[in-house]
């Protein structure tokens, strides 16, 4: 059954009982006219100081990091085998995100808007593709992989975008300043 949708009469047509458009008009005009002001030179200094960009090469930073700190524990509890194999599973999540974050800053990509999002997105399928490349081809790569030890390196490797954005929280501001 094909159903269509039909404007409703609005509260003054129903109430002239006429059936007609409302006398006002649907959208306001004036309301696209908020009160944006915009800022000054200083003020957009100030606000690029308070937030300023994050890099992608910090995060792939701290997933190395993360990746190592797993890499000793496990090696700390599996020995060898399992230090391998968290190594391995760091290696999942960084080396994609190298590859990503190369890719998506390079002159190429900041061309235009449209070029930087499909890059992005181009990116983005890259990553996906090779980390799962990397999951099919792990068993044969490290023999006697422990599973448990890559998945937990993994995880802990992509916590770090959680970390990422508690590096741009702002800290509490200052009113004397």
């Amino acid at each position: 059954m094909l159903k269509v949708a039909l404007p409703r009469p609005s509260l003054d047509a129903v109430i002239r009982g006429d059936g007609r458009a409302p006398s006002r008009p649907a959208f306001d005009d004036d309301a696209d006219q908020l009160a944006y002001e915009p800022m000054t030179r200083a003020e957009a200094e100030a606000f690029r100081r308070d937030h300023p960009a994050l890099s992608p090469w910090r995060v792939i930073a701290a997933q190395v990091a993360l990746g190592a700190v797993a890499v000793v524990v496990a090696w700390l509890v599996g020995g060898t085998i399992g230090a391998v194999s968290a190594a391995y599973g760091a290696a999942v999540v960084v080396v994609p995100g190298v590859l990503m974050a190369r890719g998506a800053t390079s002159r190429l990509s900041s061309l235009s808007p449209v070029v930087s999002a499909v890059s992005m997105l181009w990116w983005g399928f890259v990553k996906m593709a090779l980390s799962v490349a990397m999951l099919v081809l792990a068993a044969r790569i490290v023999p006697g992989l422990v599973w448990p030890a890559l998945l937990a390196s993994m995880v802990l490797c992509m916590l770090s975008y959680w970390f990422a954005l508690l590096w741009r929280v702002p800290g509490p501001r200052n009113p004397e300043r």
